[in-house]
């Protein structure tokens, strides 16, 4: 087996060839991305105060959330394990699948500089605090699109409150409205041993405006120009089960939801988008609103220098 065919399945390897990546730069990407973490990703975990998660509910639907703790709390003994000393946010009460054998993806990013790290794995023990990572695969990512922020955390943040929505109202929509940033999970269409199938967690940025609830209800989000492994897209192809958060960073609160989507590559739709390449379409299936679902403000620092490039709805 290829080193390509090790680190992609068969959904992502799909839409590589329909944008028209090269043989040349799959075979080369491929080898970036590792059965391990270097030690420049363990210096970089372990110094977060936050990590994004995708996991599983007890339906086999995905969701995308934070774990939370004191710079500490993750903790990579070593290149093949990252412990993580906290429990998802609304874990319980999505029934977040977080036993041993239940698969992880990992989006860490450091808020302030623009560092951005991935990795999927395998749940491997749990404690009374969180639970331990296995690495699957794991690789760097690029800081396009990220705002940088200041963090305004407090040491002893309030405990986030959940409420399910049975549609959009003023708040969540107000909520979507504003966002220049959210996080993506999803899985491929099996959980199986091999590294390719698993859940990917992944970040999304754009000016505020980027992120659109339709007339429907459903989302609408452009795809711009990333590192062409189409790691979500590749998963929407394979499966289609996502799951978004969508973080309120000058409250803390937060929108999760869990849903169906689609990639329309109609080019007079993606050409009323300025410097989209797709659109990704998500019809939600359970939305919920949560209050402290981060510690506390993030204010914007600065936006991502090429913002300008990119249009709103």
């Amino acid at each position: 087996m290829s080193r390509v065919n090790h680190v992609f399945h068969a959904g992502e390897l799909t839409l590589q060839r329909r944008a028209g990546v090269a043989e040349s730069y799959r075979e080369r990407v491929a080898h970036a991305i590792r059965p391990e973490m270097p030690q420049q990703h363990r210096d970089f975990f372990e110094s977060l105060p936050v990590l994004f998660l995708g996991l599983l509910d007890a339906r086999g639907r995905v969701w995308a959330t934070p774990a939370v703790g004191e710079v500490g709390f993750l903790r990579a003994r070593d290149p093949r394990r990252l412990a993580v000393g906290a429990r998802p946010v609304l874990g319980d009460t999505l029934w977040l699948d977080v036993r041993p054998g239940a698969k992880v993806g990992v989006v860490g990013m450091e808020l302030s500089s623009r560092r951005r790290n991935r990795m999927n794995g395998t749940i491997r023990a749990v404690n009374s605090e969180g639970f331990e990572i296995a690495v699957d695969l794991s690789f760097g990512n690029c800081p396009q699109y990220i705002q940088t922020r200041d963090l305004l955390w407090p040491a002893n943040p309030p405990a986030p409150v959940a409420t399910a929505l049975p549609d959009w109202d003023a708040r969540s929509s107000a909520l979507v409205a504003q966002a220049d940033t959210f996080f993506i999970a999803s899985r491929a269409a099996e959980m199986s041993d091999d590294p390719a199938d698993g859940i990917d967690a992944s970040h999304r940025g754009g000016r505020p405006g980027f992120l659109t609830i339709n007339a429907d209800g459903s989302l609408s989000f452009p795809d711009f120009s990333g590192n062409r492994f189409f790691n979500t897209l590749g998963n929407i192809e394979a499966d289609g089960r996502v799951g978004l958060f969508i973080p309120d960073f000058s409250s803390g609160a937060g929108i999760f939801l869990t849903g169906l989507a689609t990639v329309d590559w109609n080019p007079d739709r993606v050409a009323r988008f300025q410097g989209a390449e797709r659109i990704v379409d998500v019809q939600p299936e359970e939305i919920w609103y949560c209050d402290h679902a981060l510690p506390g403000p993030a204010p914007l620092a600065s936006s991502w220098p090429m913002l300008a490039e990119t249009g709103v709805w």
